[in-house]
């Protein structure tokens, strides 16, 4: 059987404006992430699959993100097959940092990614 490539982007190319939508959980959001992202948690995914098709009901791409690519890539797949237009954010919140891209926190303070 043959796959498809699962479409990816390097984190210093998703543009400023992107629907960001970041799997990571609960504690791994709340230490940093990317501003304006949709937070939806892979272990609640399938539950809340209506929040993603609405907000890419546009037509929006869909850059999913989670610390270093794997969740991200299992749920850009997912995605993908039920033909929504996602890519994967090549290393996730870890690549995002590194290129130096704008993290923020809920609370204000310093924003990292654990």
């Amino acid at each position: 059987m043959n796959f498809a490539p699962l479409p990816s982007v390097e984190a210093a190319a998703v543009p400023s404006d992107a629907l960001v939508l970041d799997v990571r959980e609960a504690d791994e959001w709340a230490a940093g992430h990317v501003e304006g992202a949709l937070h939806l948690p892979m272990s609640e995914f399938v539950a809340r699959f209506g929040e993603v098709t609405e907000a890419v009901a546009d037509g929006r791409r869909a850059f999913v993100m989670c610390r270093v690519g794997g969740r991200s890539a299992q749920v850009t797949q997912y995605l993908v097959q039920q033909g929504i237009d996602a890519v994967n954010i090549d290393g996730g919140m870890l690549a995002w940092d590194a290129a130096g891209r704008p993290m923020i926190t809920d609370g204000g303070g310093p924003a990292s990614v654990i």
